[in-house]
């Protein structure tokens, strides 16, 4: 059992007691265990910036490829996952996660390849060992541009 300590400068009084199986008494421990909490950060923020179609000829792709600039607030990330859905976000078509190497500053372009034009939803995941962050954003995929 744990009970409340009456020693207002502790923590935590923690009290077990244990059946002794040869002689049916009781073995009662007292003692006082503490312990701490780090606090980090974590990734706060994610904003995409900036979406924008790469020009390749007919001849160059099948897919229309998609550049989007992303910025963060807080700690550097190490993966981003993106996860392409249908307009309403409902259901997923594809999901891509990297490694990412960020320096100093949170700036990163991510492509991705998109197979048939269309409307997409699209979250964008950064994280770290601790935390993650997630961007959405609609685009719409023409053959050579998106908006």
């Amino acid at each position: 059992t744990t009970g409340p300590s009456s020693d207002p400068d502790s923590s935590s009084t923690v009290e077990s007691v244990e059946d002794n199986p040869d002689g049916g008494c009781h073995i009662y421990r007292n003692g006082y265990y503490g312990s701490s909490i780090d606090v980090v950060e974590g990734i706060l923020e994610v904003n995409i910036i900036q979406m924008t179609s790469i020009q390749m000829t007919e001849s160059q792709a099948e897919n229309s490829l998609v550049d989007f600039v992303v910025t963060c607030q807080g700690s550097l990330p190490t993966d981003v996952c993106t996860v392409v859905s249908d307009p309403m976000c409902q259901v997923s078509k594809s999901m891509v996660c990297d490694p990412v190497v960020v320096t100093d500053e949170c700036l990163l372009t991510i492509r991705r390849a998109f197979e048939e034009p269309g409307t997409y939803c699209i979250n964008i995941t950064l994280g770290d060992d601790t935390s993650q962050a997630l961007a959405s954003a609609l685009i719409s995929v023409n053959r050579g541009e998106s908006t």
